[in-house]
Parts: C-alpha cells; structure tokens; sequence
C-alpha cells in the first residue's frame, strides 16, 4: 500500500474503531456485544492453541523436570548429611559410653585402693622407636601432677609420670623395657621385680628362687617408699608362664598385664596415696568354680512276679527264653 493521504487516514480510522471496541467490551462485561465474535475466534482457533500447547508441554515437562531433579539431589544431599551427622552422633555418643564406662571402673578401683586420683584422657602417643613406650595426658602441673606419681586405670598399673609440663604431662608405661616396678604376689607375699617387655608379658625377677608360683597366680604393686613413684596395692596382672627352678637365688615368672596398653583413653593420676596398704582388695574378683553336677544312681528292682530263673514274661504276657509272645498278641514265635 502506498502511504499517501488516504491511507494515513483510514489506519488513524481503524485504529480509533478498535479504541471504541475496547471500550464497549470493557463496559459490557459478561454481556459484552463482542462476546459472540470472541467465542466465534475461539472455535476456530482454539485447535490450534491446543496443539501448539501439546507441542510446548513436552519441552516445559522437560524444563520442570530438570528443576525437580535439582531440588530432589538438593534433598538427598541435605539427607545425606544429615546422615553423615547423625553416625558421628551416634559415634560419638558410643564413646561417650565407653569412656563413662572406663571412669566408673577406675572410679570404682581407686575406691578400693582408697586413692586419690586426678582423671586425665590421653592426648597423644609417644614413638615407638627403641622401645619406648609413651602417652601425653592433658592434666600437667596446673593439675596438680609431680613427677613420679602412679597412674593408673581400671583394670590396673599403668604407669608413672617422667614429664610435667603445664597442662599435660608424659608417662611412662608398665611395659617399656626401662620400666621396673616392685611386685608382690597375692597370698604368699612372694616379693619381685617386674620388667616391661614391649608387647610381650612382663618379666618378674623372684627374689625367692624357690618360691612356689603357679599359672594364674596373681601380682599387685609393692610400693616404694614415700609412695613414690608407686603406691602399693595396684593389680599388675597374672602368671602365664614359671621358669622351672634350677637352683638360683632368683626365678623368672611372666606376667601379662591387666592393662591393654595399646588401647588406653581414660586414666588416673594417684595425687593422694592410701593411708595403709590396701594388699589384695584391689584385685578384682575371681569367678566363682562351677559346681559339679549331682549324679543320681538308679538300682533297679526285679518285679515280684518275676521267677527268679528268668523264665517269666517279660511283659506279663511272653516268655523271657523268647518262646512267648512277643507284645501279648502277636502269636509267632521268635526263632
């Protein structure tokens, strides 16, 4: 179309006719005039309106299902973490046990001994290098800890204390080869010196060459004087093994340790030592022996019927020779 004058107005013209149909549609609300050509245009194009649709939902469903996909590995990974949490929870809570476990014992041990105790978790492990056997605990001087005190745990002997620094300080453990500690045996009073051997049992030098020790007998700390570095009473272990006596004025037995040394967490510095000497209550309790079971012996006693030369029925009703009946109705004889 040329743009010349007549143009121009017949565009203002649709345009104003357009204005003025808006108008009326808006006024008439629901009974607009124009309502039937609308209705007319939606027949004929709503169709085509539904397939583009169909055409489009696909590429949408794709598009909302990506977003899905975020929002459910956003939610599994929110889950997985809150998993990962609640394991250390829970593992932090079985240790939590475990150590509440371990103090009730040694608790419970230093009551025995009627020691005084400052309870320490070790921190750090010394190098193994040499055979030194070492732990760092975080109690030090600050604490209250000296050099030389015993350290101990629930099930027995630990240790002694060679290092205070501060806030932590290092021990030295009953199975290093330069550890050496007086023993006493349980009952007998038989006097020794135990040894560390690293991770073998310890060795006890009996002072007694011919005293009688047997396996399974067992050992608590002597002391030493002024109760350092050991105060007596603290179970050192048993007797696995007796070197057999050749007449020295010594003998060798072989302990192993109640302590597992490659395992420790909750320990106790003695800060206080017992005003007497606890000897053997410290130990912990032997089970009792198993009973043996009663026997019962049952004599059995003929029948008084029976004749005294076998020959009667073994039921009541057959011969004992096997010529009678067998139950009391089966009529053959047993050949």
């Amino acid at each position: 179309m040329r743009d010349t004058r007549e143009s121009r107005l017949l565009l203002v013209l649709l345009i104003a006719i357009a204005f003025a149909l808006i108008t009326v549609d808006i006024r008439g609300g629901e009974d607009s005039p124009v309502d039937g050509a609308r209705q007319a245009a939606a027949t004929v194009f709503g169709p085509v309106e539904n397939g583009m649709s169909s055409a489009v939902d696909p590429i949408g469903n794709a598009i909302g299902a990506v977003r899905d996909s975020g929002d459910r590995h956003d939610r599994i990974a929110e889950l997985e973490r809150q998993n990962a949490a609640l394991k250390a929870k829970l593992g932090s809570d079985d240790r939590n046990r475990s150590r509440v476990r371990q103090l009730d014992t040694m608790l419970k041990t230093a009551g025995a001994g009627q020691y005084g105790i400052k309870g320490a978790e070790v921190i750090g492990i010394g190098a193994a290098q040499g055979f030194s056997w070492t732990v760092t605990i975080d109690a030090g001087a600050d604490d209250g800890l000296k050099r030389d005190m015993t350290v101990l745990n629930g099930e027995g002997l630990v240790g002694r204390v060679t290092t205070v620094g501060p806030s932590t300080a290092t021990v030295l453990l009953a199975n290093d080869p330069d550890f050496t500690v007086g023993t006493r045996m349980e009952k007998t009073d038989e006097l020794g010196f135990a040894s560390g051997q690293g991770d073998r049992p310890l060795r006890v030098q009996m002072l007694n060459g011919k005293a009688k020790v047997k396996k399974g007998d067992r050992l608590v700390t002597f002391g030493s004087q002024a109760d350092k570095p050991f105060v007596p009473g603290v179970p050192v272990g048993e007797v696995v093994r007796v070197d057999p006596s050749g007449g020295d004025l010594t003998r060798n037995v072989y302990v192993r340790p109640y302590v597992g040394f490659t395992k420790l967490d909750v320990v106790g510095v003695v800060v206080e030592a017992p005003r007497k000497d606890p000897r053997d209550t410290v130990l912990p309790r032997k089970p009792d022996k198993p009973k043996p079971a009663p026997t019962v012996t049952v004599t059995a006693t003929p029948s008084g019927n029976a004749p005294a030369d076998g020959t009667g029925n073994a039921d009541g009703t057959g011969n004992a020779d096997g010529t009678g009946n067998d139950n009391g109705y089966d009529n053959g004889n047993e050949q």
